[in-house]
């Protein structure tokens, strides 16, 4: 069963060790608040983390769908445990929302990133930008879908200006009324590839998955004719078998992605804009008012979009100061190691003396 999700001789190869301690290998389909389901050889079973597992991961180590898990399992009871979770070849991760510094593994082990937004008001060149620096990141290949593609006259038009500041990525436009557009997606995912759906709240994942399963898998609503924004259906992150032998992740919508050492990422992103800083006149260039500076050449002539220009600098400050504060953190963390070592030296030489 789990050669159908994605099992292979190199996975099994870094399993050993585990079988060797009697686990068994699974991969994590799904997660909700109370647990998560595993796709095993013996079935599909409800797991947990074990107290070790969960007392020793740091946030980005909790197991997360996609990954594959070292399990001990209770078959009967239609149960696991799992006690470790095997190195992660890809990684979709955003900031945590409580935290500038900690981060949350949203998709694990993917291959094609689907980076999906719709053809309506909510279209937003600047979120599709953030949502495509974390897809670079994640190591996973991206791809950008335009949803609800009977919105607008014009669909390909939209896409092709998409397709200027998408870096080089397929940019596929989707009709799920006109039931258009779903063989061009469902080509980028091959025999047991995995592929994930991110984009905010509804945007029209959960349909777009249902269409690429062929049948209604997960629940959906209409968009509010209000505001025309979307609800949010999807509740949990979870794993699904395409008809083509491939898989599809779909999860809950977000917002805003926030962005966690993703420099490779940004660059990805932003390719364009980063050849432009790289052939100014002064390696120091500010890209305000020195001469030779290729970056304010291009924003005069018109090749350089001002507000993708403000972006990249937004999503830069954004990371530097993700960056600092991770540093200043580490700096207090080691003041008190040092306070506390230079504490117990002194304590320890006060007892030597017999406590004079």
């Amino acid at each position: 069963m789990i050669k159908q999700y994605g099992w292979s001789d190199a996975l099994a190869k870094a399993f050993e060790p585990h079988a060797r301690a009697g686990r068994v290998p699974g991969r994590i389909i799904a997660q909700h608040r109370d647990g998560y389901e595993v796709a095993t050889d013996e079935g599909e079973l409800r797991a947990k983390s074990s107290g070790r597992l969960f007392r020793e991961a740091r946030e980005d180590d909790y197991p997360a769908v996609g990954d594959w898990a070292a399990l001990s399992l209770n078959a009967a009871a239609g149960a696991a445990t799992i006690h470790a979770v095997l190195p992660r070849r890809t990684a979709l991760v955003r900031r945590a929302a409580d935290s500038v510094q900690s981060s949350q593994v949203i998709a694990a082990n993917i291959d094609v990133a689907f980076v999906v937004t719709s053809l309506n008001a909510d279209l937003n060149p600047r979120r599709i930008e953030r949502y495509l620096a974390a897809a670079w990141q994640s190591g996973a290949r991206p791809v950008v879908v335009l949803t609800k593609a009977d919105l607008v006259d014009v669909p390909q038009a939209h896409a092709d200006a998409i397709a200027t500041l998408a870096a080089g990525c397929p940019v596929l436009t989707v009709s799920a009324r006109q039931a258009q557009g779903v063989d061009a997606v469902l080509a980028q995912v091959a025999p047991r590839e995995t592929c994930v759906l991110i984009g905010s709240s509804g945007v029209g994942k959960s349909t777009l998955v249902n269409l690429l399963l062929g049948e209604e898998r997960m629940a959906t609503q209409s968009i509010r004719q209000a505001d025309d924004q979307g609800r949010h259906t999807t509740s949990h992150r979870q794993l699904l078998l395409l008809p083509g032998g491939g898989l599809i992740l779909d999860t809950p919508g977000i917002r805003e992605v926030g962005l966690i050492d993703a420099d490779e990422g940004l660059s990805e992103a932003f390719d364009d804009v980063e050849r432009l800083t790289e052939i100014c006149k002064f390696n120091d260039c500010s890209h305000v008012s020195e001469p030779g500076c290729a970056v304010r050449e291009a924003l005069d002539s018109g090749a350089l979009d001002p507000a993708r220009w403000a972006h990249f600098q937004k999503l830069g400050a954004e990371l530097a100061a993700v960056e600092a504060k991770v540093e200043r953190v580490a700096r207090e963390a080691e003041r008190r190691r040092s306070a506390g070592l230079q504490k117990a030296y002194r304590a320890a030489k006060k007892d030597a003396r017999g406590g004079d």
